[in-house]
């Protein structure tokens, strides 16, 4: 399934501007107000993670419209037609899922009641977060532009929570249809506190909210009628819950979804021991509630902090899975899908952290209002698991879609060294199967980049500004040849170390290195590999499993 019009698949469908939409497992979005960042800006990321996807970074220009021309809309997860719409008379420029007024777009699918889905609808929400980007300003702009396309055309999809950002506010709303026959959608949009951090990932996150306060939340006009019309609610507008009336929560969307909320809380929030039992996936109650919107984190968060939680495995909680059985004799921190599986007819199931093998790809968005919009918004890029592979910026302004990133250099099928989705993914893939082994090295390779990269940008960025007091066109082609300079080198460093890996750890050894080089014998060939062969705990296991099969027999 393709999506012509962008796609970055999110869980449970396609996310946006990226390249292909199929459904997804799940998606993750993390978000930092501006008084919460440690310089101010306002923080959010997407990680699109689908088996199958192949995720690319796609570019829609600015353009003027004549009147009467017409949109055609394609759903994202499908690729079916869906039908047209009327285009604006002007639309702003787009890369990734950023804008040129450094608006950023993401999101996770919660589904919701199955019902609710319209099947009539005409915009799904693939499109929507590109007409969003397309034809806003800011945040609030998009939100109304966004609901206003639902309520005049219909919406397509399911359950949805979207990130909407701009450099100075960053809100979550969440949006369901009305089910067959019924156009438009019931929704909620809420405002995350400048001093505080939120996420959503899969499960609808807004419970009771202030309809009064207009400066903090929006909603529909309906979101509490309809609901009571549907029998999903009957108590007092005041104990109004959106989540518990139109997505309401089990086992899977606590463990699987809500628990990655909470793990990013708990790296970076006091006191969220409290919310324990609710992300285990334990019945709400009295003593097991859901966590909040928002938290406030107990210090601020730099861009680096946040793509390191982007790589979250639940390291050191109740959740972690490196020591037992299932992370095999290397610790590592990936489970194959499904997410749950069965043996002797009980089901069982492994955990879904944030960061995950099947991501298409993922970003950290920095938005910047101290700084010229073309400077200020950057869109911190990278295809695959953000563990396994550095974040690259590329800035709003950034005309030239870096080939590796681009549509067309390959496809889900078609490998290309000119691909950073397939030369990621082949250091990833080498790495997965003997993770503590060679996860150290990736590691190294990928921080010593983005150290470099974020290290520079203070400088970078100082001359786009000089030459923006000259000339605006020189600022931007300035970052474009930066952006794709940035992109080429990544690829050509991550296929060297691709190389370097192999060469190491060949056939399950460790070549011997000294200062950066692999050590040679006086006659000049390589030192013959260490062999460290399986770690104790794992030789311990192969013997409890197999008793004295492989016991050395003692010489009499």
């Amino acid at each position: 399934m393709r999506n012509p019009l962008f796609g970055l698949l999110c869980t449970a469908a396609a996310f946006l501007f990226a390249g292909l939409a199929q459904r997804a497992e799940a998606c993750t979005n993390l978000i930092v107000g501006k008084k919460a960042s440690a310089d101010g800006s306002v923080i959010v990321t997407y990680s699109a993670d689908n088996y199958g996807l192949y995720g690319t970074l796609r570019r829609f220009p600015a353009a003027h419209h004549p009147k009467g021309t017409k949109r055609r809309i394609v759903d994202g997860d499908t690729n079916h037609y869906l039908g047209e719409i009327d285009e604006a008379p002007e639309t702003y420029s787009v890369i990734g899922n950023i804008n040129e007024f450094q608006v950023t777009i993401g999101e996770t699918t919660f589904g919701g009641r199955a019902e609710l889905t319209d099947p009539e609808g005409i915009i799904d929400y693939v499109s929507l977060m590109s007409l969003g980007l397309q034809r806003a300003k800011t945040a609030r702009e998009a939100i109304r532009v966004m609901t206003s396309l639902v309520e005049q055309y219909g919406y397509a999809s399911s359950g949805e929570s979207f990130t909407i950002a701009d450099p100075d506010e960053a809100w979550i709303m969440e949006m369901i249809g009305k089910g067959p026959g019924r156009k438009g959608a019931v929704w909620v949009a809420v405002r995350v506190p400048d001093d505080c951090i939120s996420a959503h990932a899969n499960q609808s996150r807004i419970r009771r909210f202030d309809r009064k306060d207009k400066q903090n939340v929006m909603c529909s006009e309906d979101v509490i009628s309809f609901a009571r019309e549907k029998g999903y609610f009957d108590g007092k507008d005041s104990e109004f819950d959106f989540a518990a009336a139109y997505s309401p929560t089990d086992f899977g969307m606590q463990r699987y979804c809500e628990a990655r909320v909470w793990s990013f809380f708990n790296r970076w929030a006091d006191g969220m021991d409290r919310y324990l039992d609710y992300a285990a996936g334990k019945p709400i109650s009295e003593s097991c509630q859901p966590m909040p919107l928002f938290v406030k984190p107990n210090k601020k968060l730099s861009v680096h902090d946040v793509m390191m939680s982007m790589r979250d495995h639940y390291e050191g909680t109740p959740f972690d899975t490196r020591k037992d059985i299932g992370a095999g004799p290397y610790d590592a921190p990936y489970r194959p899908t499904p997410l749950s599986w069965k043996v002797d007819g009980k089901e069982y199931f492994n955990e879904r952290p944030i960061s995950t093998q099947q991501s298409g790809f993922t970003f950290v968005a920095q938005m910047r209002s101290w700084l010229p919009d073309a400077i200020g918004g950057v869109l911190w890029f990278g295809n695959d698991d953000a563990n396994t592979t550095p974040y690259t910026p590329i800035y709003c302004c950034t005309t030239n879609v870096p080939e590796c990133f681009a549509e067309g250099t390959a496809n889900d099928v078609t490998f290309s060294w000119k691909s950073a989705f397939w030369v990621c993914n082949w250091v990833a893939n080498m790495t997965y199967p003997r993770y503590s082994a060679l996860f150290p090295d990736v590691e190294a390779r990928r921080d010593g980049i983005e150290a470099r990269l974020l290290g520079d940008q203070d400088e970078v960025e100082a001359r786009a500004a000089a030459l923006l007091k000259t000339s605006p066109d020189s600022c931007k082609a300035f970052l474009d040849k930066y952006t794709n300079r940035m992109s080429r080198k990544m690829l050509r460093e991550w296929r060297r170390l691709g190389e370097y890996l192999i060469v190491k750890h060949n056939d399950q050894v460790v070549k011997p290195e000294k200062n950066g080089r692999f050590t040679l014998t006086e006659d000049g060939l390589a030192t013959p590999p260490e062999r460290p062969g399986y770690p104790e705990r794992y030789n311990r296991a192969i013997v409890r499993e197999t008793g004295d099969r492989y016991l050395v027999p003692q010489a009499k």
